[in-house]
Parts: structure tokens; sequence; C-alpha cells
């Protein structure tokens, strides 16, 4: 006998965060729409259209991930109206790498219904929909002349037999450390959503809060449905680690843990369509991880990523260009996309693994932070699922570049995931490591290239070195390295015009960058200006937008002083040439080049030989127990 089964419910409320975009949820005339305080109903006097990022039904991942094609779209209303379905055909001709450049895709009106009802005694409308050749549906609601309709709620359901429902036990594990104001709303959010919905997820739903500051109440926050875990400052890949280590203690209790940042704005009802998702999902997406989208919190309709893979030099790559949710035409690429791709990952902001995966392939690497989520997608090689809806808003990477993390932990964690996985060419990730410390001595960052050389070095000692390091006093000793930037406002007006630095400049938020072919032969000539004498160096200073190693603007040929600005344009710094220790980094990189060539395989090899221990449960409960003393 079938049973009803939800798929996910209409989002009716915009979030706070997301307020000033309504279009997320419904596009309508703008103060047409309202939420009565007393009832939760949305009321709208005008025209609405839910076929949005967070309600539109992506119909067409429902089809390929659980052989779902029949929908149903469940409706309360009062008012009188008419209510239509409409689709996106999969048949629309749209390429998801090209932008959007004219009108959005053209709508199908699959049915509609005249409908009237009140508060009272609402109208209920259960509408099928037959959908094989449909990319996304939704639905638009038209009120009576001069009149309001009040939608009470909403969700899309479908009939299955109840033997082709997965049993699904999801359990989260988030890690925080001294970020209690995003903690605990993230936890009061998931709580109330989780008791709003009730069956199938509650009674088969935990989340554990790994508390890596150890700043949390432990009894206020803990209940039925949360269980704070205090740990040792053991970074992101050692609170994700306890958190699955909580999830897999007892065979059975959890199928899927779902690892989420501490510093997201969660949508409760991404939890919901997961758990819906899991519980249907068929054939090779059964054993599926399932990965969330990051959202930009200062710019909420950009979505910055989904799934990324990793190219043979060790380059990190998006699967797909930044999308603008708020426009159609992205909204259906972002579906039609294929995540399914060589060296995939899904990032940690919000991926959920099976437990069978973490049971089968072990635990993450001690990598402290970096590249242990892209290191676990390595090792398990897994089917990626993502879908329009289930996503967090995070902030923006662009600005946050700290050559602690983004040199030191990076070039060491990716050459021993390198070692462990065979995910990418060691040769030719030391390659891009020596120019990228090029292209920070050409500009004047000095430190930069020597983190970059320091996480080479200490990768070079073995994974014994990464067993025994403090990563927490290690993150703060190479943190008070890293180069202090100032706001552009408060940095010297007559360098900065000296420099080139106009107003056009710090307006600009391009962050590509075009150069002729000459332009490109002069900033690849790697250390020239410091072999350069005195004399032949330019004493008016240059300028360069900078983001991470990549020069987005600007140059510094023959400069011995140059600005710095960040992605944003919004801070930077004044760095001057130091020939002494220039001298010194180069040598530094010969030294360490000699000890990879003479004894690489090597190490190698022991990093390979000790990954299984490593990632092991043993480990990692010896691990813990050591830094909790």
């Amino acid at each position: 006998m079938p049973i009803s089964f939800k798929l996910q419910n209409v989002l009716l409320h915009v979030d706070d965060h997301a307020a000033n975009h309504p279009e997320l949820s419904y596009r309508t005339a703008a103060g047409s729409a309202s939420v009565d305080a007393e009832t939760g109903a949305l009321v709208c006097s005008a025209p609405i259209d839910f076929l949005t990022y967070l309600n539109g039904l992506s119909i067409g991942k429902w089809r390929r991930y659980a052989g779902i094609r029949n929908p149903v779209l469940h409706i309360e209303l009062a008012g009188a109206g008419d209510l239509r379905i409409e689709d996106i055909p999969a048949s629309t001709p749209i390429d998801p790498d090209a932008k959007p450049s004219g009108p959005d895709p053209e709508r199908t009106v699959i049915c509609s219904h005249e409908f009237s009802g009140t508060l009272q005694a609402p109208a209920v409308l259960d509408v099928a929909v037959a959908a094989d050749d449909m990319d996304l549906i939704g639905f638009a609601i038209e009120p009576s002349r001069g009149g309001t309709v009040s939608i009470a709620r909403a969700w899309w359901s479908c009939e299955v037999d109840p033997s082709e429902v997965n049993e699904v036990r999801l359990a989260i594990a988030t890690t925080t450390f001294k970020k209690e104001a995003y903690i605990t709303a993230n936890i009061d959010l998931v709580q109330q959503a989780v008791r709003a919905e009730g069956a199938p997820i509650m009674g088969n739903f935990h989340m554990f809060v790994v508390d890596n500051g150890r700043t949390l109440d432990v009894d206020a926050l803990s209940d039925d449905l949360v269980t704070v875990l205090p740990n040792p400052n053991v970074g992101g890949s050692g609170g994700f680690a306890r958190g699955m280590m909580a999830a897999t203690e007892v065979e059975g209790a959890f199928t899927h843990v779902l690892v989420m940042d501490d510093d997201v704005r969660i949508v409760p009802e991404s939890l919901i369509r997961t758990f819906n998702l899991l519980s249907l999902a068929c054939g090779a997406y059964r054993d599926a991880f399932l990965n969330g989208a990051m959202l930009s919190l200062e710019h909420p309709t950009r979505q910055f990523e989904d799934v990324a893979f990793v190219n043979p030099t060790g380059v990190y790559a998006k699967v797909k260009r930044d999308f603008d949710v708020s426009r159609l035409f992205d909204i259906c690429a972002n579906e039609r996309k294929d995540v399914e791709v060589p060296g995939a990952y899904g990032a940690w902001w919000f991926s959920c693994i099976p437990t069978s995966a973490i049971r089968a392939n072990g635990l993450p690497m001690p990598f402290f932070i970096r590249c242990d989520d892209v290191e676990f997608g390595a090792r398990n090689k897994p089917v990626y699922m993502c879908m329009n809806g289930i996503c967090v808003w995070h902030e923006s990477f662009e600005g946050r570049f700290r050559a602690s993390v983004d040199c030191y932990q990076y070039s060491r964690n990716f050459l021993a995931m390198i070692a462990v996985d065979d995910c990418a060419d060691e040769r030719l990730f030391v390659l891009r490591l020596r120019r990228n410390v090029r292209q920070q001595l050409r500009d004047l960052d000095y430190t930069a290239a020597e983190l970059m050389l320091d996480g080479f070095a200490d990768y070079l000692k073995g994974p014994k070195f990464l067993e025994e390091a403090d990563g927490g006093a290690l993150m703060m000793s190479n943190g008070r390295r890293n180069e202090k930037v100032v706001s552009v406002g408060d940095m010297d007006p007559g360098v900065l015009a000296q420099a080139g630095v106009t107003e056009a400049v710090l307006s600009s938020r391009s962050m590509e960058f075009h150069s002729t072919l000459w332009r490109k032969l002069v900033t690849t000539l790697p250390y020239d200006k410091h072999y350069l004498p005195d004399f032949l160096l330019r004493s008016r200073p240059g300028y360069a937008v900078k983001n991470g190693a990549a020069t987005l603007e600007g140059d510094s040929a023959r400069c011995r002083t140059i600005v710095y600005l960040d992605p944003t344009r919004e801070k930077g710094a004044v760095r001057t040439m130091d020939k002494g220790r220039f001298a010194a980094i180069r040598k530094c990189e010969r030294e360490l080049l000699k000890t990879w060539r003479r004894d690489g395989k090597a190490i190698r090899a022991s990093w390979k030989a000790e990954f299984p221990r490593m990632t092991s449960r043993s480990f990692w409960e010896e691990y813990l127990a050591a830094r909790s003393e």
C-alpha cells in the first residue's frame, strides 16, 4: 500500500539575514506580502511566484537521485484566486557554464486551479503533477481582483511503496571554538525545526556539538536532541573526528553524519530536505555523499560553491561558476551542471556522509585545519548529490587571506594528502609551490613565502611531526607572523597616490585579471628586481591587488616599495624590499628541494604507511586523550 512521503516544505518566511532578498523564497510586488504574526500565514495582495531557489521543486534531481516522477503539491489557502503549477522543461536549452545574457527561461503552465476558502475553512488542494520531462516545478498564486490570499502552509510530497523508504538516522557533527553567538543560535534553529517537523526526522536525529574551546554550558544546551562534547583544541579536523566518533560509537545508531561549520547561518529546512532525500535515494545514490551549497552572507543571493575538485597540480577548482540564485536562469543552470566529476570533494560547511564510509575508510587526518575535507573526499571517491535549497550562508572567502593558513597549513597538508591518496602529481605541486614562492617574493610578501616553505619543511619531517605537533600552539605562533593589514582609509594618501591607487582602483570589485602577453612575460620574471642594482630600481612605489598568490591587478616590476591591496580593496599594507631576507628564503628553498629530491620517495612512503593508523579510531582516542590532560 503506497504511502505519502514529504519531499520538502514550502518556505513562507524569509530569514533575517536575507530579509532584503525575499526573491530567494518568492517573487511579488514590493510590500504586497507579509507574514501574519498570529497565524504564521503568508498574506499576499498581488500575484506571487514560488518558482525560486528555496521553493522550486528540483524534480529533475529527485527523478535522478530517487526515481520520483509524480510529485504532489499540498497547499492550504484562505481567500479566493487562481493557483498555477508551472515548470521548466528538461528540453529547455540552458548552458550551465554561460552567464545569463537574455530573458529567463520560458515556463510552461501545467495546470490551473481556482480556489476559495476562509481562515476557518481554508481551501485544501492536493495537485498531482506528471513530471517525466521536467527540471524544475513551482507554483504561482494570483488573488482575485482587490482581494488577498493567506497561505497557511504548503509542501511537496510523493507516493512511494514503504519498502522503498531507506532507514535513515541522521547525526549532525558541528565543531566550534569560542563562537558562542553562532553556535547557540544554530542549536536553537535546529531544535525548533526538528520538533516542528515531527516524524519521521523526530526520533531519528541528534546533534553533536564539539566544543574545542570548552566555553559552552554543557548542561544548559544538552537535551534529547543535542549533546555538547567538550574537546581539546584540536582544530576542525579533530573536532569533526570527535563528532564522527560519537555518531559511530554504537553500531547502527546513525546511518549518516552531517558535518557542518559552526559559523554558518543555517537554513533549518535544509536538514529536513537532507533527511527526506536520504530516505528516498536509490541505486548509486543510496550511499552517496550529499553536499549543501555555500551562499554568501554578504551577498545572500550568491552561491559560491557546492562541490569542487582537485586538478593534477593540486589546485582547488569549483565545479560550477558563481550563481546568482535570485535569477531563474541560474537556478536552472545550478541543477543542470553535473557535479559527478573526477577528484570531487565537498567542503565541510555542510556535508552529509554515510557512517558506513567512516567505518570502512577511517576518520579525518589530524591536519588541525585545511585539507581535511579535501583529503576525505579524495580517500572515499564518493558520488555526490546536491540540490537547490539545501544550503547554508557563510562569510565569503575573498579578503580572508592568512599566510599562516593559506600558505603554511595548505602546503604542508596538501603534500601529505598527495602522499596518502595519490590525488595529484607531487612534482607538479612542488613546481607550483615554487612558482607561488616566487610570486610572493616578486610582490615582497616575504612572510607568505617563508610560511609556504615552512609547510614544505614540516611535511618533509614525516608523519611523526604531525602526530606530535601542538596544532593550536603552532597556529598561534604562525598567526603572529601574518602581515598586518590596515584599512585603506588609515593608509598614507600620499603613498597611495604615488602608487597609482586611484578611486577607480578602490571602487573596482573585479576578481578577474586580464593581461596582455607582454605584461604576462614581464610579470613572470621572478627575481629580476632583487638582483638589480639599486640605481635601476624605481623610487616611486607600485601597487598590487592580490587574491592569495594570484595578482588581480597592478604591477610591481622594479618597485622597491609596493602598496598591497586585498581583493576587497578595503585593506592593505605597504611592503618594502629586503634583499637579505630574499637571499635567506632562496637559500632555504634550495636546501628543501635538495632534501625532497634525495629523500622524497622515502618520506612519501612513510606517510602512506602511517595513514591507516592515523585515521583509525584507536589513534584518535589516544590523540584526544593526550591533549585533554
